[in-house]
C-alpha cells in the first residue's frame, strides 16, 4: 500500500473476488446499454404505391423500436436513364416518414442504387394510445 514505508506495507487480495467484481461491473454496464440494429428495406422503381406504404409500414416498426433504417432503391435494366424516377421514390420515403424519421446520411447513388439511412428523430414521442371501451353486454330477455 505505502511502497515508502519502511518496512513496506502491502495488502493481500483474494484474487477470485477482485474477478468476480470485475464480472459484475461488466455485467451491469451491459445492461444499461442498448443496441441499435440496421435494418435494410429494398424496392425496386418501379414499385406499386400499396407495396411501397406496406414497406415503410415495416420502416416505421423498425424506427418506432429504435432501430436505423437503410433503404435500398434498385434500378434494373434501362431504369437506370431515367434516374428522377428514383428521386420521386427516395422523396415518397422521406415524406412518409418525416414525422418519426430522419436522415441520419446524405442519399448515395452508386451504380444501379441509391442508398439512404434513416433513424429515429430525436423529438418524436410514441403517439399514447387510448384506452380500449369495453364491449357492450348482451341485453338480457326474460
Amino acid at each position: 500500500m505505502s511502497p515508502d514505508a519502511v518496512p513496506p506495507v502491502c495488502k493481500i487480495y483474494d484474487y477470485k473476488k477482485v474477478l468476480y467484481e470485475r464480472k459484475k461491473k461488466l455485467k451491469e454496464s451491459k445492461k444499461k446499454a442498448t443496441t441499435i440494429h440496421l435494418k435494410e428495406v429494398k424496392m425496386r422503381v418501379a414499385i406499386d404505391s400499396h407495396d411501397r406504404d406496406f414497406k415503410l409500414k415495416h420502416a416505421r416498426e423498425f424506427l418506432e423500436k429504435g432501430d436505423k433504417v437503410k433503404f435500398t432503391v434498385i434500378f434494373r435494366g434501362r431504369e437506370v436513364t431515367n434516374p428522377e424516377m428514383g428521386d420521386k421514390l427516395v422523396e415518397a420515403i422521406r415524406e412518409g416518414l418525416k414525422d418519426i424519421g430522419e436522415l441520419e446520411s446524405p442519399v448515395a447513388r452508386m451504380g444501379k442504387q441509391i442508398s439512404l439511412v434513416m433513424g429515429r428523430r430525436k423529438d418524436w414521442n410514441p403517439r399514447k394510445q387510448a384506452p380500449k371501451a369495453p364491449a357492450p353486454a348482451p341485453a338480457k330477455t326474460n
